[in-house]
């Protein structure tokens, strides 16, 4: 009789513990996807292969394109197709932070502590990485990784502004992604098809084709 009373205390405890342990899991709230794209977004990704992309930045303001030049000087001065408007851009993260560098002088738009755009041939840095933001009225606004709420803008006269005085709403932030002049977008029907390569049949593959066959 009080082995039968063990039994189903034990019984009795171990359906309680189950209880328990089922409780804790359903109280768990569900992981936050949002948040942890957001972190992964500000870790530089060494794994993933990099996207590379080519186009010229148009700045609202100033009606010009942004070039690099060989004297590591910024601005907003260049006509469209002029070979120092060609920007090279490179992801930097699976999110949306890049590193941007002319592709004639191979000089890298970085940001120095006083909000001064220069250029650098070490872009590695996190003063020469930018998040592209897209706003409500399709311009996009660059956002330096080192220094939070500074912006790449230049003035009405092509003119870097200092990036402490810059907020993202203001004219001066706002640029048109522009692909230099000659390149045109390829369609998807002129992608290069798929290349399948034909391996020569070893012993065991003839056999398990001829077998699949019959």
């Amino acid at each position: 009789m009080g082995s039968i009373i063990i039994l189903r205390l034990r019984y009795l405890f171990l359906h309680l513990f189950v209880f328990c342990c089922y409780a804790q899991v359903t109280n768990q709230s569900p992981p936050n996807f949002t948040q942890h794209v957001s972190e992964q977004s500000k870790v530089t990704d060494r794994v993933s292969r990099r996207l590379i992309r080519v186009y010229q930045l148009y700045s609202r303001t100033s009606g010009k394109h942004v070039q690099v030049l060989p004297s590591t000087r910024i601005n907003a001065m260049a006509e469209d197709g002029d070979v120092h408007a060609k920007l090279i851009v490179e992801t930097d993260t699976f999110g949306s932070r890049v590193r941007i560098k002319g592709a004639e002088t191979g000089l890298y738009i970085c940001m120095n502590k006083k909000g001064k755009l220069i250029g650098k041939k070490n872009g590695q840095g996190r003063d020469c990485i930018f998040s592209e933001i897209v706003l409500e009225n399709n311009y996009t606004a660059l956002r330096n990784a080192r220094f939070d709420g500074w912006y790449m803008a230049f003035t009405r006269r092509g003119r870097p502004r200092k990036g402490s005085r810059t907020r993202q709403h203001q004219r001066e932030v706002h640029f048109m992604k522009r692909l230099p002049r000659g390149h045109q977008p390829v369609h998807p029907s002129q992608h290069r098809p798929f290349d399948f390569i034909r391996y020569p049949f070893s012993q065991r593959t003839k056999r398990t084709r001829y077998s699949s066959e019959r």
